[in-house]
């Protein structure tokens, strides 16, 4: 089995292997045996070089994982499309394991993923994080590279070895790591001792060219934008849709955040950034208005619109948007338009309440109860599969606020259920719990669809 072999050359390899197993006494019986193991493979059977290929890199991707999670997680979206999961299945688990990602900001955003420092948090002065580039974003490399000697001033390696702790290998140089077994376990709880968050680029804004977004930080490098007609007078690169987008996913809502307040200049950095819901930023004791989303929206319209020739050079007073701010469903439907994800709760977050009263268990719950238990598991559909080998078995990914259950499902519930598994974005599972050697899924025998949210979520489907 050197290559990956088509069912029609396995057919011919069949009969040549039996003729022979025939030849040698082999009893039918045993002859069936052998051929439903090997053709079991016919699709990818590969030799154990492959595996052992694969397990380095699966070994090297959960070390820098675990270790840097910041520049592995912007490495990842910065080389999309790529790999398996969708870019926001990367983020949420990225939000999972502990690293905080901020949202596409015009005031902060490259037009990659870069890393920023969060600096600390002043609980006497009320002041909040304050948001600073790393070294690692300067790099012309599209892929952020972490130096050595930069992660451990961040925190990322631990010198101090414990007396008996063994020594780990760097998967990348082979060399013994200054990793401390208490490290990786602080790691692996999500304890990271890093102050490192991510902070997701302007390419990740759905119609954004690139020459727009590079004329947008050209511009915020000289000078930082006052006001969204400012930004639309600095940079004519940009149309009226990709204002529109930037605006609907809340990624102007920071301009203009820099007044005087009592004769001192005060940051956006130097602010703590206000929730989803909110329109203020808390700078000390102090409360300052900030753009909410259709605010934005509203100034947008106002700052593209013709004036004509006689009023062109008229001086138009701010006037404050009548409209009000979006609710959670409008925001998350408007992040998963313009971006494909959401750095805010996930959908299933919002509906949780909901989801108990049906007796629907959290992925990570799954873990916690005993194999054989019949239950209910819901989520937004992330993979779906159905191998060639797997005798019409359907394979499901779920996604929920907690992480991701996997659900089986056979042939006939495939069959009478076929339009609701291939089309429907959250669904729930009902089933009997399977946990053999930690490997856990749900055995499925019913399933319904779940309205959860409009939001334009993405699977991985078929492939």
């Amino acid at each position: 089995m050197g290559f990956k072999r088509s069912q029609a050359r396995m057919k011919e390899i069949e009969a040549k292997l039996r003729a022979g197993m025939s030849r040698n006494g082999i009893s039918p019986k045993a002859q069936e045996e052998i051929i439903l193991s090997i053709t079991s493979f016919a699709l990818y059977g590969f030799p154990e070089s492959h595996a052992a290929s694969f397990a380095l890199l699966a070994y090297a991707s959960a070390y820098l994982k675990c270790h840097y999670l910041a520049a592995f997680t912007a490495a990842l979206l910065n080389n999309q499309p790529m790999g398996f999961y969708h870019p926001s299945t990367i983020v949420k688990d990225a939000q999972r394991h502990g690293l905080k990602v901020l949202p596409i900001d015009i005031m902060k955003s490259e037009w990659l993923c870069t890393m920023e420092e969060l600096v600390g948090r002043s609980q006497e002065s009320g002041l909040g994080y304050q948001y600073s580039a790393v070294s690692a974003q300067q790099s012309a490399n599209p892929i952020l590279n972490v130096i050595p000697s930069e992660a451990r001033d961040l925190g990322f390696i631990n010198h101090q070895l414990n007396s008996g702790d063994p020594p780990h290998l760097d998967p990348i140089s082979n060399q013994q790591s200054a990793i401390n077994n208490s490290s990786v376990t602080a790691c692996l709880r999500g304890d990271r001792h890093s102050n490192l968050a991510l902070r997701l680029g302007l390419r990740y804004v759905r119609g954004l060219r690139e020459e727009a977004g590079q004329a947008i930080v050209r511009a915020r490098n000289s000078a930082p934008f006052i006001s969204i007609h400012d930004l639309v007078h600095r940079v004519p690169e940009l149309r009226k849709d990709e204002l529109n987008t930037l605006a609907a996913i809340g990624a102007l809502n920071s301009i203009g955040a820099s007044p005087q307040v009592d004769g001192v200049e005060f940051s956006i950095s130097n602010c703590q950034l206000p929730s989803a819901g909110q329109s203020k930023l808390a700078i000390g004791n102090r409360k300052l208005e900030t753009l909410h989303r259709r605010d934005a929206l509203w100034q947008v319209e106002r700052a593209v619109r013709f004036s004509g020739p006689m009023l062109e050079e008229l001086p138009e007073p701010d006037v404050k948007s009548p409209l009000s701010p979006m609710n959670h469903e409008e925001r998350l439907v408007a992040d998963f338009h313009g971006t494909g994800l959401t750095v805010g709760p996930h959908p299933m977050a919002y509906r949780r309440a909901q989801m108990e009263k049906l007796g629907i268990r959290r992925a990570s719950d799954l873990r916690k109860l005993p194999s054989g238990k019949r239950l209910r598991v819901a989520g937004c559909v992330i993979v779906r599969q159905r191998p060639g080998t797997a005798k019409g078995f359907v394979f499901l990914s779920l996604e929920d606020e907690t992480g991701i259950a996997n659900a089986i499902i056979t042939p006939d519930l495939f069959q009478k259920n076929r339009l609701l598994l291939v089309s429907e974005k959250f669904v729930m599972v009902e089933g009997i719990l399977q946990n053999q050697d930690n490997v856990i899924s749900v055995k499925a025998d019913r399933i319904f669809p779940l309205d959860i949210t409009q939001a334009e979520t993405t699977s991985h489907d078929f492939h």
